[in-house]
């Protein structure tokens, strides 16, 4: 029963949230009805935005030459390196589920650990339209002032990321669908190499 379950557990999800949503819209449940249309604008969203950061990721893998990323972004950047990850990063749109497929590709290319972890969050917190907004709604002083506080600790926690994982394995893994395991002939007797 349980290897049935972990097999269909992401159709069973799917079922359950569809179960769920008719019902709340069933018996007027208005809690239930937002969560469907929370859903259904952020599946909106990310539908008309994953394509194109996939093509732009794919252009961008081939398109820059790993040496260029080591030598500029590398683990020898110094102070240029951390510039020129936040002006990336200050320069892309879109939500933060953007930003992992390019620091996968920036990882494969040789950016360091540091700059890594730079790059997102800056991408959290400084992207330029992002900015426009925060300036409209809040003013300027407060964008100013949030920046220049959220800037340094992303710089600090990069440092203090790259210390910490110094002579440690650090693995960005590409994620794969999981293997259907080896099936035993029935008995579980082995059959003979031929």
């Amino acid at each position: 029963m349980t290897i049935l379950f972990k097999k269909y557990q992401a159709w069973l999800w799917v079922a359950a949230f569809l179960l769920v949503t008719a019902a709340s819209f069933a018996i007027g449940f208005d809690p239930g009805k937002t969560v469907f249309t929370n859903f259904r604008v952020s599946l909106i969203e990310m539908i008309s935005f994953v394509p194109f950061i996939f093509i732009v990721v794919g252009l961008f893998d081939v398109w820059l030459p790993k040496e260029q990323v080591q030598k500029h972004i590398g683990h020898e950047s110094g102070v240029k390196g951390i510039a020129l990850v936040v002006l990336l990063a200050m320069l892309q749109a879109g939500p933060l589920y953007g930003a992992f497929p390019v620091a996968y590709v920036l990882w494969k290319k040789g950016i360091s650990v540091r700059n890594l972890f730079i790059y997102l969050g800056a991408f959290s917190s400084m992207k330029i339209p992002m900015l426009g907004i925060e300036i409209g709604y809040l003013g300027i002083q407060f964008t100013l002032v949030r920046t220049l506080i959220t800037l340094p600790l992303f710089i600090g926690i990069g440092f203090i990321m790259e210390r910490y994982l110094k002579g440690k394995h650090f693995e960005v893994y590409e994620v794969a669908p999981a293997k259907e395991p080896k099936k035993q002939p029935p008995g579980g007797i082995k059959q003979p190499a031929s």
